[in-house]
């Protein structure tokens, strides 16, 4: 049973965390993503080292909560724990001032010994928490924390509280890994003299790497985004990694980063020139001409204005910038560019000034508050990027109503919907090779749209600002893998309440008409596997059927607005969690959940005993119905959807308690399944059926399962679908496995080809 009053508690590790210490995006995630967590229901910690450059307004807040020693090799290391309550989120900074005690974060001679010391620190720090709080989820970021799940297991593992500790690791950028020296193993991590570890961080013969280490002893896996899952497992963007996350590729998913959609709002940004919003456009106006004047552009509203924020970086894709601007700017398209990087770009850049003034603005530096004045006052915002993990300046212009042009790679491909002229779909446009012609194709569609039909392109503009990129959002997809690891405990149905208010901006997505009668179909029984215990009992099942139909609408809204990432299943296996918790106040006076649990525990043996003699009664039982009439049948095939639940709800929970081998399988045997559901809830139907005319007690509903296995021959006789049914029998039982093995072991396979369709649909 699910435990209704204990809360998920997670440790959320990270090297960086605004607003106290930023360097890029992961700061922003770690500053945004506990909070989501906390709105949501979870009590989270978050665990920084305390550097010499947080600001002393947040030093003079910290209390010093607990210190301790930690051993890192042959040293012993001081630990204190400093305690911060900021925006409803527990922060404990690790403070080790001969480690942290720097100008800057990263870049020392010492940086493996250093994030060495804050991975154990983290560890060790799991036993001086405050009161009550036992931690579910450790949650490391990038290679700094990914020795954390290495020293958990081969020093930790085995303490009582420890045991119940998952990790999960999210990489944020593959390309950096933390590869030092092997001598650091033994001086260091005091690993060398442990076999599996010493060979599973050894990347070559002298060097080991931090984020390898992760990567094999985590109990889960994240990225930035679905595509970027996918793409880490290639040579091309694995980074020499693509190997390890191949053979991990079950317990891999990608989940998109978020905005704060607060701080980035067009309605009430303080930044920008003129307030608007998504009805009233006007102020963006505004924007554009004093942009324009101010970086000396000619002042007109009919010429479409393209800017880039950016690193001027061949990674960023400058060098398809440089290839095609020529073409771009004679074609009638200002451009405007805010960035520093390198210094052949950044000449580029001043040399098109000169040649196109009045058409082309350069600025060689780093200014937020004019980057925030671009996103408002552009039509088109370009992002033809080699890679890009997640990236949040396609995002963000979204936000403010400016198209994306961008390259279909990482998070880019996954957030950005490509304009379809036939159905006036998109939310902005895309090209798909690292080629300069491309690129110079897509900025001209734009353009092209922007002159000619300025209906489409305020279309356009409007389902890209309505677009929901919030940290709720991603936070729910993070939760539905922390609760797949700990299904003893009862997620909150706040949970899924919560993104109601979100799931319109997206309805129109194209995925919707798939999904939601997916979330229907799988979830609907679940309110019923109590009420098939007699006949007695139907009122109390007309009363589950009523709660039931209000659960699936919330969970088809939440499904909607997880849609963009290819994860339905996930979130489809979170959703009959929830709607069997929601319905469970109805029906908890009876006793069918008491009565299966036993059941799914039964020794083998045992369950084949009662399996024979449910087969004798069901023979028994069909030389009655076959004389029955055809309301009979009906009413027969209704209780089957009242049993089907019992299939669904015990292969679920047998793939939560396997090892991760098993997993695997679990989750590449359900994929055939997966694709005909239709077919399989047929096959399932007509088989419970059988079970449920021939074994009215409660044994054989306990014995759902075992029944199946037993009796596809003599079912074939009675039911018109019997050859299908008799084909179908293990793919139908395993069918709902692949909802909840979804959630921490995608298969690359499945996103890949979801992706190819929809990128197929949307271009035709």
């Amino acid at each position: 049973m699910a435990d209704s009053s204990k809360k998920m508690q997670i440790v959320f590790a990270s090297a960086e965390c605004a607003p106290f210490v930023k360097t890029g995006g992961l700061g922003d995630v770690a500053g945004s993503l506990p909070a989501a967590l906390v709105r949501a229901g979870a009590e989270v910690i978050v665990m920084v080292p305390k550097y010499a450059t947080i600001k002393d307004e947040y030093k003079a807040q910290m209390e010093h909560f607990s210190d301790f020693y930690v051993s890192l090799g042959w040293r012993n290391e001081y630990c204190g724990l400093e305690k911060l309550e900021h925006d409803g989120v527990t922060y404990m900074f690790i403070d080790n001032e001969r480690y942290f005690a720097r100008d800057y974060p990263y870049g020392f001679f010492d940086d493996g010994e250093r994030f060495a010391f804050f991975s154990k620190a983290i560890t060790e720090s799991l036993q001086h928490l405050p009161a009550g709080f036992e931690c579910d989820i450790l949650h490391c970021n990038d290679w700094q924390t990914a020795l954390a799940p290495v020293f958990l297991r081969e020093f930790y593992q085995g303490l009582p509280l420890y045991d119940r500790v998952k990790t999960v690791f999210s990489i944020h950028n593959v390309a950096f890994q933390g590869q030092f020296s092997d001598t650091v193993m033994e001086d260091i991590l005091g690993v060398a003299h442990i076999p599996a570890a010493a060979s599973q961080l050894r990347c070559d013969a002298c060097s080991i790497n931090y984020m390898l280490g992760a990567l094999r002893y985590a109990d889960a896996i994240t990225t930035v985004s679905p595509t970027y899952a996918n793409e880490i497992q290639t040579p091309e963007f694995g980074e020499g990694l693509d190997g390890v996350l191949r053979e991990r590729s079950y317990a891999l998913q990608g989940i998109l980063n978020g905005i704060d959609v607060a701080g980035f709002d067009p309605a009430t940004d303080k930044r920008i020139a003129a307030n608007y919003t998504v009805e009233d456009r006007s102020g963006k106006a505004v924007c554009k001409a004093k942009l324009q004047e101010e970086l000396g552009l000619e002042v007109r509203d009919d010429r479409p204005l393209m800017v880039m924020v950016t690193r001027l970086t061949r990674q960023k894709g400058m060098d398809l910038v440089m290839y095609a601007l020529d073409r771009i700017l004679s074609g009638g398209v200002q451009v405007a560019v805010l960035g520093t990087g390198d210094r052949d770009y950044e000449d580029g850049l001043r040399y098109f000034q000169d040649k196109y003034p009045g058409t082309m603005a350069a600025r060689i530096e780093f200014d937020p508050a004019l980057s925030q004045r671009m996103y408002a006052a552009a039509d088109m915002f370009l992002m033809p990027s080699k890679f890009e993990p997640c990236g949040l300046s396609q995002i963000i212009a979204m936000r403010y109503g400016t198209l994306p042009i961008v390259r279909e790679t990482g998070g880019l491909k996954d957030t950005v919907i490509p304009y379809n002229e036939f159905t006036g779909e998109g939310t902005g446009f895309s090209f798909s090779n690292f080629n300069g012609d491309e690129m110079g194709d897509a900025v001209f569609r734009a353009a092209r749209l922007f002159w000619d039909n300025r209906d489409a392109w305020n279309q356009l503009v409007t389902q890209a600002m309505s677009q929901d990129f919030s940290w709720t959002r991603s936070a729910d997809k993070y939760l539905d893998l922390y609760f797949f690891m700990h299904p003893e405990i009862e997620r909150p149905a706040a949970v899924v309440d919560e993104p109601e208010t979100v799931a319109e901006p997206v309805a129109a997505e194209e995925p919707k008409a798939e999904e939601k009668p997916a979330v229907e179909a799988e979830v609907k029984p679940a309110a019923k596997p109590a009420a098939k215990k007699t006949t007695a009992r139907k009122a109390t099942a007309k009363k589950a059927t009523a709660t039931k139909a209000a659960a699936s609408k919330t969970t088809a809204a939440k499904t909607t607005t997880a849609k963009a990432t290819t994860t339905r299943k996930r979130t489809t296996a979170a959703a009959m969690k929830v709607a069997e918790a929601e319905v469970a106040p109805e029906v908890k006076a009876e006793t069918a959940t008491a009565e299966a649990k036993p059941a799914a525990k039964a020794p083998a043996k045992t369950a084949a005993k009662k399996t024979v003699a449910t087969t004798k009664k069901a023979t028994a039982a069909k030389k009655t119905t076959a004389t029955k009439s055809t309301t009979t049948k009906d009413t027969t095939t209704k209780a089957a959807a009242k049993t089907t639940p019992k299939a669904v709800a015990k292969p679920a929970g047998k793939v939560e308690e396997t090892p991760s081998e098993s997993k695997a399988e679990a989750a590449v045997e359900a994929k055939p399944a997966a694709k005909t559901t239709t077919r399989k809830r047929t096959t399932t139907t007509a088989k419970k059926a059988t079970t449920k005319a021939a074994a009215p007690k409660a044994e054989a509903k306990a014995e759902d399962k075992p029944a199946v296995k037993g009796e596809p021959a003599p079912k074939a006789a009675e039911v018109k679908t019997a050859p299908k049914a008799t084909a179908k029998t293990e793919p139908a039982k395993e069918a709902p496995v692949s909802p909840a093995a979804k959630t921490e072991e995608k298969a690359p396979t499945k996103k890949t080809s979801v992706r190819k369709a929809t990128a197929t649909r949307k271009r035709h």
